[in-house]
């Protein structure tokens, strides 16, 4: 039996408790708590310590996804939740007032679970706001020596959710077969 745990990162609203929901084979735990400060304005709920879900691949194998909050002041759970993952997927929602900001800010928040393994980025909500495009992101990644794949995705698309994860674990392990679970849509 193997476990394999994922962390999804990101600003607040760019699609982290949605992704786990889109993901997971049971029911994700969640730990949302009304907004009580400037988010509110965004959202009614935000998560303050975590969110989990896990999905089975078969033969006993497992992906145990976590939602880290994205509020800077539970920036400590980050870290916690980062230990001993095999990959990171960081959500940045386009809609937001400065979203290539956000981009740099969680790049360098995250830079230990970077530098230890792997990750793959997913722009959400450009559907609202198409710009900055993907090709500015990949600019500014390309700048900061970052060769990393990035999607325009929906956080509610299980579809979307399972190209990031895929990409992620191929970028792990390019000689990966892909598991018959993460295969169907």
């Amino acid at each position: 039996m193997s476990n394999h745990k994922i962390v999804i990162s990101g600003p607040v609203g760019a699609g982290k408790t949605t992704a786990v929901r889109a993901l997971s084979d049971i029911e994700p735990i969640k730990t949302d708590a009304v907004a009580s400060d400037l988010v509110a304005r965004r959202k009614r709920t935000t998560t303050v310590a975590m969110d989990y879900g896990r999905l089975d691949l078969g033969g006993g194998e497992h992906v145990h996804i976590y939602g880290t909050p994205g509020q800077e002041r539970f920036d400590f759970m980050w870290e916690i939740l980062c230990e001993g993952c095999i990959g990171l997927i960081l959500l940045v929602d386009n809609s937001r007032p400065t979203p290539l900001n956000d981009l740099s800010f969680f790049l360098k928040s995250f830079v230990k679970p970077i530098k230890q393994t792997r990750f793959v980025i997913g722009v959400t909500h450009m559907d609202q706001a198409p710009s900055p495009g993907l090709s500015r992101y990949h600019e500014i990644l390309g700048k900061l020596d970052f060769k990393v794949p990035i999607f325009e995705v929906d956080a509610r698309s299980e579809a979307d959710m399972r190209t990031l994860l895929k990409a992620l674990l191929f970028s792990l392990d390019p000689g990966l077969m892909e598991p018959a679970r993460a295969v169907q849509t």
